[in-house]
């Protein structure tokens, strides 16, 4: 019993475990959005007459594609194929032979001879001609340089520093005489301008000018007030009109004959949106039954008879040519091939026989090279110490 009660009291912690872990809630499944008596209405007649609309479409729409492809199969693709072919062959080979062939040999040369007649004499006539010349030419440039440089600076230093100076100090002087007298010229213009413009304009704008635009002012603003009140009644009974006239009747128009009229037109839209979807889909399972049961159709009475065909006569009539007229036809022109090949080698073999027969009789055999002693044992053994081969334990 001791045994028995820790083994029950784990299970029921296990149970216990076990209720407490939450279970993995199941993904909310979404409630579809109610419907109106309106939508249920038209949905299926606007359904029915879609679908006779649409399944001559999409049988037509299958059986291009069907065309289309087999087209694209057939002759599109194997046609583009032989054109690009064509288009490299007529424009794109002749071009690359021309320029492989003609024009890079060609300049290939033409930039041989341009180095041997223009570059080699140039670079010759630069190196051994110009060169010489030019740095005679630069000495006595650098020369004469420096003469003039020592001439300049001669009459520089003690000719046009004195004469500089000189003007300098006369300048100077001169300067410090127009400051003085420009100082008192300012002086005078500024006090004649002070008492005979400034103070009086002054004057004026204080005691004339501020009041007068002071009054102008309380004058414009209470103008500016009154034209504002007034064009505020203005606006304001304008506005109260047009809203009763205008606003109220289309916000009333808007709200009860358009927007019904519009959700209708909504609701219509959307189901024969969704009513094409559903035919164009339906339409696809129709297209593609009616497209197996033509191919199987199309199976069972031509291509069944054809195999059949194929399969019980041609194949082993086939068979009968392959092995009573081709392989014999085959094993007899590769017993001529073999035989060609034969005589083609013997032939050639007795042609280099008497190339070689010639060639002895008019310059001689060809001499053999003479084996030189260069004191090396003759034989497989290698020298060792016990071996006396060697002067050392040559007896």
């Amino acid at each position: 019993m001791d045994l028995e009660k820790p083994a029950r009291e784990s299970s029921e912690t296990r149970v216990e475990l076990r209720k407490r872990v939450p279970e993995p809630s199941a993904p909310p499944v979404r409630e579809a959005a109610p419907e109106g008596c309106l939508a249920v209405a038209i949905r299926i007649p606007v359904r029915i007459v879609v679908l006779v609309l649409v399944v001559p479409v999409r049988m037509v729409w299958d059986a291009l594609v069907v065309a289309g492809r087999f087209l694209n199969d057939v002759l599109f693709r194997p046609l583009g194929r032989a054109l690009l072919w064509l288009a490299r062959a007529v424009f794109v080979w002749p071009f690359v032979g021309l320029w492989r062939y003609v024009v890079v040999p060609v300049a290939t040369a033409l930039g041989w001879l341009g180095n041997v007649l223009l570059v080699v004499p140039l670079v010759w006539l630069y190196r051994h001609v110009l060169t010489p010349v030019g740095h005679a030419v630069a000495w006595a440039v650098t020369s004469v340089a420096k003469g003039v440089g020592v001439v300049l600076g001669w009459v520089y230093s003690y000719l046009l520093t004195p004469v500089g100076r000189a003007v300098l100090w006369v300048l100077k002087g001169l300067g410090v005489v127009l400051a003085a007298v420009g100082a008192g010229v300012y002086a005078a213009v500024a006090w004649l301008a002070r008492y005979l413009v400034v103070v009086p304009a002054v004057w004026l704008y204080t005691w004339v000018l501020a009041p007068v635009g002071r009054a102008i002012a309380w004058c414009a603003k209470g103008l500016v007030w009154l034209v504002s009140m007034v064009v505020t009644g203005i606006g304001t009974g304008l506005y109260w009109i047009a809203r009763i006239l205008l606003v109220l009747p289309a916000l009333a128009v808007w709200r009860w004959i358009l927007t019904p009229v519009g959700r209708v037109l909504a609701v219509i839209g959307r189901e024969v949106r969704d009513a094409f979807g559903h035919a164009w889909r339906i339409a696809g399972h129709i297209s593609l039954a009616v497209g197996r049961f033509l191919a199987t159709l199309f199976r069972w009475i031509f291509v069944e008879p054809v195999r059949w065909v194929y399969r019980s006569v041609l194949t082993p009539v086939g068979h009968v040519v392959r092995d009573a007229v081709l392989r014999p036809a085959a094993e007899a022109a590769r017993s001529v091939g073999r035989a060609t090949r034969q005589a083609l080698a013997s032939a050639r073999e007795s042609v280099r026989q008497a190339r070689a027969d010639f060639r002895r009789t008019v310059f001689g055999a060809p001499r053999r090279p003479q084996p030189v002693d260069l004191g090396e044992p003759s034989g497989r053994e290698a020298r060792t110490l016990d071996s006396s081969t060697t002067a050392l334990t040559k007896d």
